[in-house]
């Protein structure tokens, strides 16, 4: 029996649990990735962890979904944020007519009483 100290991450991988150099050291272990086994001395004799290559398979294609949903959630969340900040200002109604300069008043018919009005730039030129 053996002390261990490693950390948990947050992700989903190939593996329960990442062992690093300090822990193949320690159970004098040794790894090997193109058959997916890792060897280690035990009380009566070699000590063989092993998985199949369709579980590698299925659990590479799970992590890389999973990244591929985190970017996407966090792509999400940055346009929310972008877009909240371009959102219109809400004291301003939607459909009234707000001119951004100087108007002039033209009424729709002369001869009518009723308050129809045209609304052109002061700015414009004559033509």
């Amino acid at each position: 029996m053996e002390v261990l100290t490693f950390e948990v991450v947050g992700f989903k991988g190939t593996y329960h649990a990442i062992l690093g150099h300090p822990c193949y050291a320690k159970f004098m272990a040794v790894p090997n990735y193109t058959y997916l086994k890792l060897k280690m001395p035990g009380p009566n004799g070699v000590i063989t962890v092993e998985s199949t290559y369709e579980h590698a398979y299925d659990c590479d294609v799970e992590g890389i979904e999973y990244a591929k949903a985190l970017v996407e959630v966090e792509t999400l969340i940055i346009n929310l944020d972008r877009l909240g900040s371009e959102a219109p200002n809400s004291k301003h109604r939607s459909g009234t007519f707000e001119p951004m300069e100087a108007v002039k008043l033209i009424p729709v018919d002369p001869t009518c009483s009723n308050d129809w009005v045209l609304r052109i730039s002061a700015t414009l030129n004559n033509k």
